[in-house]
């Protein structure tokens, strides 16, 4: 009997890695929800530690138990993008003034980050961005290594709330368009392996 390859073994679409990343991604979604309805900070808290948590447990459940699949990959990215716009819609429903830098965070998260996370799927042999740095190592350490993800999906909103508390409204714009940056390089990198005109280079991971 020929045993089904792991990236489109069906079973893994109801595994226990994807039941925790729908979990999450309801739980978050509605807590945002209730946060742009009561403009409370505490429910934005409370959205964001469990879209961040759960982003977190989904991959390394999926790793211990060996259900890294195709479609999990998939199906967390998308579950990013809907946390994250929700979130910050209702972010930006309770303090206008975040809007400038979220406005540009969402534009690096929705089209440029989503457009480079995708490009995984260029390589039929790839699981997920995780394992990017067997491709291309820089463009792996500066998008999905353990620090580059907490970053990216954080970074803005710390800088938010310190920018609150000390005054330094320049701080989130200045975080967000070093996100943007960030992601412009990664791109153009990419584009230029995959025509031939930069070299890769394949390393181990961060």
């Amino acid at each position: 009997m020929t045993s089904v390859p792991l990236v489109v073994r069906p079973a893994l679409l109801l595994g226990v890695p994807n039941r925790i990343t729908l979990a999450r991604t309801v739980i978050a979604m509605v807590v945002a929800t209730y946060a742009f309805r009561t403009g409370e900070l505490t429910w934005l808290v409370v959205g964001y530690f469990t879209y961040w948590f759960g982003d977190s447990l989904d991959g390394w459940v999926a790793r211990r138990r060996d259900e890294e699949s195709l479609s999990g990959a998939v199906f967390d990215i998308v579950c990013d993008r809907a946390c994250s716009f929700l979130l910050a819609a209702a972010f930006m429903a309770t303090y206008p003034g975040t809007i400038g830098p979220l406005a540009i965070y969402l534009i690096q998260f929705g089209v440029l980050d989503t457009m480079l996370t995708f490009s995984f799927l260029l390589w039929p042999w790839m699981l997920s961005p995780n394992y990017f740095y067997k491709v291309d190592r820089p463009i792996y350490v500066w998008n999905w290594s353990k620090p580059a993800k907490a970053l990216n999906t954080g970074a803005v909103v710390v800088s938010l709330v310190v920018a609150g508390q000390t005054g330094t409204q320049w701080l989130p714009y200045a975080v967000a368009v070093a996100a943007c940056v960030v992601k412009v390089v990664s791109s153009y990198r990419l584009v230029m392996i995959l025509v031939g005109r930069q070299a890769a280079a394949p390393g181990e991971a961060a």
